[in-house]
């Protein structure tokens, strides 16, 4: 196999270590206060806390669509040409994608106001988003080139990739309306490390039937890629200066932008819950060191033509070097300096859950802890019962359109010390993705865990993806007044 076929399937590898992060098991799991960050408006009954720096939510997940690490690398006999070409170039489609989502938090907390019915809360995180979908094409003139395939056009739109490191600084603001009704809205001030984008990609290569020579290839180009942060980078590393020109980037001196998240719980009645919210409204205007290279236009050429009797005398000439003269005047290779704006990958999660069972107590009418309704300062909280099930909605908008999940959970309280809670998702990823949380009270000190897709976990490299979450915090519930 040709240096370049192992380039491309090496990038593939890479790129499909992490996909986007659907936090299904933390999502309304209300005992965990990181829940705020995927609903502002959850319901809540702390009246402080503060996670762990680095330890209060830490996420990963590995995973790819359409393909996995065994499906290529497996030590099964098969010539890895053979599989490369049968189990990702003959298979892999245009929207089929590879993409990863990571955050970690490094600060995050909450108190409650003088107004029991008010909880703020606020944090700092980075942020590592990046996607790219299978270029088909582009994969096919890398294996095959386009010699032998006459008439055929190569679609140069399949190219679709944007990535991005950011820090986010937000705070946020949780209201109790009424006994049903809790809403909660969170600004956001990103600060871009480093972005690139290249996802309004057109354009088209055919070779045809020529008239001067066998073969006419035409390329009609319309390609554009944003980068910005890597030059920065890039020359601070030369001076041994990168850290700090991270940390730079990172706290508002590289690219600024503004988002917001809002979200809502609303009890249809003593049993019955919705959720719902849509999280990262926002752009991020990239105006320091964007960087922007362009390939724009249209030729057609026939190869390099020589006419014996014209060209007699000057037959060392570099015809070649004319080829692409002529090439680059029509499709010419630009570089800018112009600003750019993105808008952050958009992400909408709702609920529905049922209670039922007992209410959370030791059997004597008194909580287990002062940890439930009612002890945050006032505000009147609804009774929590020992076990929920519902369905869940998970949406993120991505350039060839938005990505959806659905999720079945289940969840068992033992007392006010420990939460377990089950999901089974469906996406375009995985039909047989279980999940299991864990939520665990020790007096202030709060520790959760997660992992996704558990049946994979028996042979990591043959799956689709897996994932993990934990964290660590320590809560406050204080006293009634």
């Amino acid at each position: 196999m040709r240096l370049t076929h192992y380039l491309l399937l090496g990038s593939v590898m890479l790129t499909m270590s992490v996909f986007a992060q659907n936090k299904e098991i933390l999502y309304d799991f209300n005992e965990i206060p990181q829940s705020l960050s995927l609903n502002p408006g959850t319901e809540i009954d702390f009246k402080w806390y503060a996670g762990l720096p680095l330890l209060s939510g830490v996420s990963g997940y590995v995973g790819a669509n359409g393909i996995s690490v065994n499906d290529i690398f497996a030590n099964d006999g098969v010539d890895i040409n053979i599989k490369v070409r049968e189990r990702a170039l003959d298979v892999l489609k245009p929207r089929d994608e590879f993409s990863t989502t990571v955050q970690l938090e490094y600060f995050n907390g909450g108190f409650r106001s003088n107004d029991p019915s008010i909880f703020y809360s606020f944090g700092g995180y980075l942020e590592i988003d990046n996607i790219t979908f299978w270029p088909q094409d582009y994969a096919y003139l890398i294996f095959d080139g386009n010699a032998d395939q006459l008439n055929r056009e190569f679609d140069l739109g399949d190219l679709k990739s944007r990535g991005s490191m950011i820090n986010v600084i937000h705070f946020g603001i949780n209201k109790k309306v009424d006994r049903n009704l809790t809403v909660g809205a969170r600004g956001k001030l990103y600060s871009g490390i480093v972005d690139y984008s290249s996802t309004s990609n057109k354009g088209y290569l055919v070779n045809t039937e020529g008239q001067n020579n066998r073969i006419a290839t035409t390329l009609d180009a319309d390609l554009m890629l944003h980068t910005s942060g890597f030059q920065a980078l890039d020359e601070a590393s030369d001076s041994d200066t990168a850290a700090g020109q991270f940390v730079k980037r990172a706290f508002f001196g590289g690219d600024l932008g503004l988002g917001i998240d809002v979200g809502f719980t609303f009890h249809l009645n003593e049993r019955t819950t919705i959720t719902g919210s849509v999280l990262d409204l926002g752009f991020i205007y990239h105006g320091n060191d964007a960087k922007s290279y362009s390939l724009n236009g249209k030729a057609t050429v026939e190869g390099i033509e020589i006419d014996i009797l014209e060209n007699f005398a000057n037959l060392n000439r570099d015809f070649w070097q004319d080829l692409v003269d002529e090439v680059e005047a029509l499709v010419p290779f630009e570089t800018d300096t112009n600003s750019y704006v993105t808008f952050r990958p958009t992400k909408l999660y709702a609920s529905i859950r049922n209670d039922f069972g007992e209410p959370v107590n030791n059997g004597s009418g008194q909580l287990d802890c002062d940890c439930t309704a009612g002890s945050s300062g006032g505000a009147e909280l609804r009774t929590k019962y020992r076990n929920s099930i519902g369905g869940q909605l998970y949406m993120i908008n991505r350039p060839r359109g938005p990505q959806i999940a659905l999720t079945g959970f289940y969840t068992r309280r033992l007392g006010n010390f420990l939460a377990l809670k089950g999901t089974y998702t469906v996406d375009k990823f995985s039909y047989t993705n279980v999940g299991l949380g864990m939520n665990l009270q020790a007096g202030p000190i709060n520790f959760y865990v997660m992992a996704d897709n558990l049946l994979s976990y028996k042979n990591i490299a043959a799956a689709n993806y897996a994932s993990f979450q934990l964290g660590m915090n320590i809560i406050s519930w204080g006293r009634n007044k």
